[in-house]
């Protein structure tokens, strides 16, 4: 399967696109289950909600152990770290060979899993997860160039509820100056040079088998999920293979996964 090219336009002028009712509902349903059975059981590497959005920029963008060390038992978990090597229902979609001809369009190189970044099972858990703010995911990535993608799986519904993505389109090609994130370096919400590029915000409630395949440097956020149901998500990146981690980065510590090319770009 590949991109028409309306959609492949659609994707370099937005910085994202919707591929409806991609993956197999049964195939969601599994990784579902197993990915549940991980959080109840809060199998290390996970990241909670404690102090989240009180880490600095330098622990994000230097730290790489991603294990959560956390011992209170209320604890909410916020996303499940390092899935590829968790469980083979996660390493076989990661390398779905469905969608590789499309990575190998967006990307316009050989696709490959860069195990340091996203490689999550990322979840919103029922009122007691928090909001997301608008960022860009490349803030704290360290490559020779921008040209990674993630992909995004819906396992069930989503919606402004439970904490749909929204995204500003036309963002990652965006040259922003420094002073219009924070020091954690999230969007502000109150600049008033951002504001107007705020109000062009959109998003699409998810189905289950949906995939979302975004730009690293795309503005987007997420609400709390205000619901009774978890809603839990599979978000993994990749990148060209022409596309480096900076040695001695937290982006060069883990493995890279080259995928076999299965067209000529």
């Amino acid at each position: 399967m590949k991109l028409t090219p309306e959609q492949l336009d659609s994707f370099r002028r937005n910085g994202f696109l919707v591929l409806r009712a991609f993956a197999d509902p049964a195939e969601c349903e599994a990784i579902w289950d197993v990915a549940a059975a991980h959080l109840k059981h809060r199998i290390e590497p996970y990241e909670s909600e404690v102090g989240y959005r009180l880490k600095s920029y330098q622990y994000r963008t230097e730290i790489s152990d991603y294990r959560s060390l956390a011992t209170d038992e209320k604890i909410t978990v916020r996303r499940l770290r390092q899935v590829y090597d968790r469980d083979i229902l996660f390493k076989n979609w990661m390398e779905n060979r469905k969608i590789r001809p499309i990575l190998e369009q967006v990307l316009n190189d050989q696709v490959v899993i860069t195990l340091a970044h996203h490689n999550s099972i990322m979840t919103k858990m029922p009122h007691s997860s928090t909001e997301t703010c608008w960022h860009q995911d490349r803030r704290y990535w360290r490559y020779s160039n921008d040209n990674l993608v993630s992909v995004w799986l819906a396992l069930d519904s989503e919606y402004r509820e439970n904490g749909v993505l929204e995204f500003i389109p036309g963002s990652h090609a965006i040259a922003f100056t420094a002073d219009q994130f924070d020091e954690k370096e999230y969007f502000s919400a109150t600049d008033p040079r951002n504001l107007p590029l705020i109000e062009t915000k959109v998003s699409t409630d998810l189905q289950k088998g949906d995939v979302v395949l975004f730009h690293c440097r795309l503005l987007h956020r997420a609400n709390a999920n205000l619901t009774d149901k978890p809603k839990i998500s599979f978000v993994y990146t990749v990148k060209g293979a022409r596309t480096k981690a900076i040695e001695g980065s937290r982006s060069a510590d883990y493995p890279e996964i080259y995928l076999e090319p299965l067209t000529n770009n």
